[in-house]
């Protein structure tokens, strides 16, 4: 294995200079610059890489807190992870992936110890706790979400309340004039996660603009919880016809519910999915869908990420959501 003693003598200098050459420590001619470089190429010399993060200032990886909860849906999570992992070794960057819940403690923690050259952080709440931290830090950062004040920070996400209003306007369009959205666990709204809330909203101001009955309830991620969250609606809006499901753990659950309650989809009542179009595939029956686009988001956080790192300033992109029809959505019936 090449060593920086091979390189030095191949280039004529001490050992020394080629460390300082490398490290960026002390100023080195150009011409000697160049014998180092022609002598590193030629003997196909990989420098150790804090020898490297010191001479560019840069460690060449991002963090990406993605903290793993029990009312999160992990396969989900995952494709967010690859994503981001995939595009940052597109930009020469390696990832530091942070799943334990530390909060602010947590980034400080990475931050203090010149760890990474920037922070992409997912789950966001409305008032999310991290954020005055992550301004404070030199490291930029873009968040998967987006909070009440974002300033100063780069934010991406599907346009979750334009989501919602889609979710509900297909449903008005097949002539459906009552519609409940089975919604994530109480945790993610009590959590004040943005993309639980933006959801219902959108959902909720879309059936008020039709004017249409609506009820969004949250559902834990079980079959008793879905039992559980069905039967909610079946008492206070028993003329639900449209099913809107923003929460993937229970969609088989509530075909099967349904079902056993005498409804078929779609003859009876239209249900309509949120998540990886691969889910909606996999029931019985075929589920429109609107999907969660993990891998263009991720590759657009590492983007910004990388724009920041140029000296880009800020900015916010939402992604406007795609909606699949499949086998799940009929007219209403009386």
């Amino acid at each position: 294995m090449t060593t920086i003693v091979d390189v030095a003598k191949a280039a004529g200098v001490s050992v020394s200079t080629v460390s300082y050459a490398l490290s960026g420590r002390r100023p080195i001619s150009a011409a000697t610059r160049e014998r180092i470089q022609a002598a590193i190429d030629e003997l196909g010399y990989r420098p150790h890489a804090g020898a490297r993060s010191l001479a560019s200032r840069q460690t060449r990886v991002m963090a990406l807190a993605a903290p793993l909860r029990t009312d999160l849906y992990v396969p989900v999570i995952m494709q967010f992870v690859a994503a981001v992992a995939t595009a940052a070794r597109a930009h020469d960057h390696d990832v530091l992936l942070l799943m334990n819940d530390e909060g602010p403690a947590g980034l400080e923690r990475v931050a203090g110890g010149s760890m990474v050259d920037a922070f992409v952080v997912m789950d966001v709440a409305t008032n999310d706790p991290r954020l005055p931290v992550l301004r404070r830090l030199r490291e930029p950062t873009v968040l998967i979400g987006l909070p009440a004040r974002a300033d100063g920070l780069s934010c991406v996400d599907l346009d979750w309340e334009a989501a919602g209003r889609l979710a509900v306007q297909h449903l008005v369009d097949h002539g459906h004039t009552a519609v409940a959205l089975i919604g994530p666990p109480r945790a993610a709204y009590e959590r004040g996660t943005t993309y639980a809330h933006r959801f219902r909203t959108g959902f909720e101001v879309a059936a008020a603009e039709a004017g249409i009955h609506s009820l969004a309830v949250p559902c834990e991620p079980s079959h008793d919880g879905l039992v559980a969250s069905l039967a909610r609606v079946d008492t206070e809006q028993p003329d639900t016809t449209g099913f809107v499901v923003h929460n993937e753990p229970v969609v088989g659950t509530l075909l099967h519910a349904l079902r056993a309650s005498g409804r078929e989809v779609p003859d009876d009542v239209s249900v309509l999915a949120v998540g990886p179009h691969e889910l909606a595939e996999g029931p019985a029956v075929r589920l429109t869908s609107i999907g969660i686009p993990a891998d263009e988001i991720g590759a657009l956080a590492v983007e910004m990420a990388a724009d920041l790192l140029a000296g880009r300033s800020p900015q916010t992109r939402l992604v406007a959501p795609r909606l699949v029809e499949r086998d799940s959505c009929g007219p209403a019936r009386a």
